[in-house]
């Protein structure tokens, strides 16, 4: 199905808020999360943190080869931003709307309770490209607020959006968009950097979204009576 493409050439900073342009508003909200994720995992470091273990986490092997579809993530969502800016506004919306609430519910349980992990292999099994990638990434990366999983929450944004978009409704690319996603949350846990613990914390937070975001239906107007337009003459 070819989409009609959204013209933004006539942006401009004044008309920001006008209906054809205001929805842009909502991305406002990544550089506030942004800031407000670094002063949790950077400016705050002097507290003590709760370790997410359970028993299926020593059961999940180390899979250096997860590290594609984690970094595919980044992939994932942007793309479904441009995607649905570009051509479905209404999917952009309320995809935003979805992110705006689960980010700040786990942005806010980041402060009320701080947890990490200790999963993170001390020498790999084996020496590959892929694996001085992930232990780079272990350097950059925070082993810190980990319960829920911004992966696991950012890619069921990605997966509700496009079981709900004009593009992505059909069969085959809700198979798409669901390996994608069940793909990405597992390399969380076989890359070591959550536990099934943080996946299983995404979960009722991400479905209560889902329902009050894509699930809730608008009001439907009250229209007048045929014989009351009669009577007025209109």
């Amino acid at each position: 199905m070819k989409q009609e493409k959204i013209d933004y050439r006539g942006l401009r900073w004044n008309n920001l808020g006008s209906e054809r342009f205001r929805h842009l508003k909502l991305l406002i909200f990544w550089p506030v999360f942004e800031l407000l994720f670094i002063f949790v995992e950077r400016g705050w470091t002097n507290r003590s943190y709760a370790v997410m273990h359970c028993l299926l986490d020593d059961k999940i092997p180390f899979c250096e080869f997860f590290l594609i579809p984690y970094l595919f993530w980044f992939v994932y969502i942007i793309g479904m931003h441009l995607y649905t800016l570009l051509y479905e506004k209404d999917a952009f919306v309320k995809m935003m709307r979805f992110i705006i609430l689960t980010y700040s519910v786990t942005i806010l349980i980041y402060f009320l309770f701080p947890t990490k992990q200790e999963l993170r292999p001390a020498v790999f099994a084996r020496s590959n490209f892929l694996t001085a990638c992930v232990s780079g990434f272990y350097a950059f990366d925070t082993n810190t607020n980990v319960c829920p999983s911004i992966h696991v929450i950012g890619s069921l944004a990605v997966l509700f959006t496009a079981w709900n978009s004009r593009r992505f409704h059909t069969p085959l690319w809700r198979f798409v968009f669901t390996a994608a996603a069940v793909l990405i949350c597992a390399s969380t846990v076989f890359l070591k950097q959550h536990s099934v613990l943080d996946i299983l914390a995404a979960l009722p937070i991400c479905l209560a979204g889902y329902l009050l975001v894509f699930r809730v239906r608008a009001p439907v107007r009250l229209r007048r009576p045929e014989y009351c337009k009669k009577e007025t003459g209109r």
